[in-house]
């Protein structure tokens, strides 16, 4: 199993959730975020004063599925979230060692 988390922009996240459903992902947990990589933020004027809006926002996905899944799901985010300039996101995968479905107990890949 492989867990991945995807950080994109938030006006992304009804496409990328209908590029999930497609490729057969049947849950998602979507989480607000606000953060910053290689755009710094930038400044606004409000009333006058000049201030730095560090941290933007975002949109963090999480999303467990089958190894043999792993690479259409991350294409199927990787396309959808793109937009072609600067802070389209990230993606990341990691393994998964266990998985359990509190309801009924189901383990492993049963549990997703």
């Amino acid at each position: 199993m492989k867990k991945i988390e995807a950080i994109i922009k938030p006006f992304k996240l009804d496409e990328v959730k209908e590029a999930l459903h497609e490729v057969g992902v049947s849950g998602i947990t979507v989480l607000e975020a606000k953060g910053f990589g290689r755009q710094k933020g930038h400044t606004e004027l409000y009333r006058g004063a000049e201030y730095v809006v560090d941290f933007l926002p975002k949109v963090k996905l999480e999303v467990v599925v089958a190894d043999e899944l792993a690479e259409r799901v991350v294409e199927a985010i990787a396309a959808a979230a793109q937009t072609g300039r600067i802070g389209d996101g990230k993606i990341f995968v990691t393994p998964v060692e266990f998985a359990l479905r509190i309801r009924t107990g189901e383990k492993d890949d049963a549990a997703l």
